[in-house]
C-alpha cells in the first residue's frame, strides 16, 4: 500500500469516518454520458459537432431540457474521458482542454444547471485516465474540491493506472474529501470492475458503504452481443449483487445505447426492460440530436421508468433459463412483481411459451398480468391457468403481476 493511501486511512480511522453519506441516489441515476456514443474524441477540426467539447455538452443539454428527457426524471449530463488539459495548473488543479472548453468547466456547469439539469464529470484513482490525462493520485482531496468550486453534481471515478489493492481507501478516501467539500456529489465508482475482471474477491458491502453507483463488468458496446453478455454476467450474479443494491448504492449494467447503430427495435426493448428490471441507471449514451422516434418512446416510457424507479429499490433477480429463454422478477412497492421473459435465441422464430404460478416464484392464487410497455393488455392467471404469451426473437415480454381477490 502506498505511503499517501496509509495516511489517508489513518485520517478516516481517527475520524471515524466510514464511507459515504450523501443522501443521494435513492433511486437510480438517470441522465446523460458522452463515453459509448462519443468516446475520446478530440478532433474538433473535422468533426466539430461530435468531438467531447462545450459545444456537445450544451447541446446535449439544451435537448434534455427542451424534448422531454428531464422531465421524464433523466437529470445529470455528464462528461466522461478527454475533457482534460495535458497537466494540472502551477497550483496542482486541472485544468480543462482550452480549445475544447474555451468558457472553463464552472461557466459549462452553469450552462447546464441554467436547464435546470445537473452537471457531471469524470476522473480517475491512478496516476493517469484512461485516456493519459492527469489521474487523481495524490491530488484528490485538491480534485474534490476543485470539483465542488465548479459546481460539480455527479463524478464516474475510473481505475485506470493504479494499483488494485489500494483501491479500497483510495475509493473510500475520494469518498470521504467529497463528502468534505460540504456539496453534494453523487459518486460513481469503478472499483468491483477492476477486481472482478483481475480475478480478485470484491467486498461489495464495503462498496456500498463508500460509493452511489459501481461497475461491475466491461463497457457496454454498441451491439446486441455486448447488452446480451452483460445481462447473462447479471443473470450468474444476480444474488449476490442484489443483495447489495438498494436505495443509496446500487449496482452498474453501464450505458443505455438505445438509439445508437448497433441494436433493433426488440434489442432495444431489451435493453430498456431489462435495466429496469436490473433496478440499474438509465445513463443514455447516444446522440440526442439524431435519434430514432421509435427509440426516444423507449427511452421516454414512464411505465418502464416507473419500474426502474420503484421507492423499494429492490433489484430483480433470474428465476430460471432454459432452452435460451430467461424468466427475471422484480418486486415493486403496493405487492406488485415485475417479470421480464426474455428470448435470446437467433433462430427467428417466436417462442410461444407456458408458465405456472409456481414457475414464477408466485405464492397466491389469482394474480392479474398486465403488459408493463403500454399498461394496455392484461391477462388473468390462476392456479389452474397458466400464463401463456409469445416473445420474439432477441425480444422481451414484461408483465407487472398484481395478487387479484375474487
Amino acid at each position: 500500500m502506498t505511503c499517501w493511501i496509509l495516511v489517508v486511512v489513518a485520517i478516516l480511522a481517527v475520524r471515524g469516518l466510514h464511507g459515504l453519506d450523501n443522501g443521494l441516489g435513492l433511486t437510480p441515476p438517470m441522465g446523460w454520458l458522452t463515453w459509448e456514443r462519443f468516446r475520446c474524441n478530440m478532433d474538433c477540426d473535422r468533426d466539430p459537432d461530435n468531438c467531447i467539447s462545450e459545444h456537445l455538452i450544451k447541446a446535449m443539454a439544451d435537448i434534455m431540457a427542451a424534448n422531454g428527457y428531464r422531465d421524464a426524471g433523466y437529470e445529470y449530463v455528464i462528461i466522461d474521458d478527454c475533457w482534460l488539459g495535458p497537466e494540472r495548473d502551477t497550483n496542482g488543479r486541472l485544468v480543462p482542454d482550452p480549445n475544447r472548453f474555451p468558457s472553463g468547466i464552472k461557466n459549462l456547469s452553469d450552462y447546464v444547471h441554467s436547464k435546470n439539469l445537473k452537471f457531471g464529470i469524470y476522473q480517475d484513482f491512478g496516476t493517469k485516465t484512461c485516456g493519459g490525462f492527469p489521474g487523481s493520485e495524490f491530488y484528490m482531496q485538491t480534485d474534490a474540491e476543485t470539483f465542488a468550486d465548479w459546481g460539480v453534481d455527479y463524478l464516474k471515478f475510473d481505475g485506470c493506472n493504479s494499483n488494485l489493492y489500494d483501491f479500497p481507501s483510495g475509493y473510500e478516501a475520494m469518498g470521504f474529501f467529497l463528502n468534505k467539500t460540504g456539496r453534494s456529489i453523487f459518486y460513481s465508482c469503478e472499483w468491483p470492475f477492476y477486481k472482478i475482471v483481475s480475478g480478485l474477491q470484491v467486498d461489495f458491502a464495503k462498496v456500498r458503504k463508500t460509493c452511489n453507483l459501481w461497475r461491475n463488468y466491461y463497457d457496454v458496446q454498441d451491439s446486441w452481443s455486448s447488452v446480451l453478455d452483460i445481462v447473462n454476467f447479471w443473470g450468474s450474479n444476480s444474488k449476490i449483487f442484489t443483495k447489495y443494491a438498494g436505495p443509496g448504492g446500487w449496482n452498474d449494467p453501464d450505458m443505455i445505447i438505445l438509439g445508437n447503430f448497433g441494436l433493433s427495435y426488440e434489442e432495444e426493448r431489451v435493453q430498456m426492460a431489462m435495466w429496469a428490471i436490473l433496478a440499474a441507471p438509465l445513463i443514455m449514451s447516444n446522440d440526442l440530436r439524431h435519434i430514432r422516434s421509435s427509440s426516444k418512446a423507449l427511452l421516454l416510457n414512464r411505465n418502464l421508468i416507473a419500474i426502474n424507479q420503484d421507492k423499494l429499490g429492490i433489484q430483480g433477480i433470474l428465476l430460471q433459463k432454459q432452452n435460451g429463454i430467461q424468466i427475471w422478477s422484480r418486486d415493486l412497492s403496493f405487492n406488485r412483481t415485475a417479470v421480464a421473459f426474455l428470448n435470446e435465441n437467433s433462430d427467428g422464430m417466436p417462442r410461444f411459451l407456458s408458465f405456472s404460478l409456481v414457475d414464477l416464484k408466485l405464492t397466491s392464487s389469482t394474480y392479474n398480468f398486465t403488459e408493463a410497455f403500454d399498461m394496455k393488455t392484461n391477462i388473468l392467471v390462476t392456479r389452474q391457468r397458466p400464463l401463456k404469451i409469445k416473445v420474439n426473437p432477441h425480444g422481451i415480454n414484461l408483465y407487472i403481476a398484481k395478487e387479484m381477490h375474487l
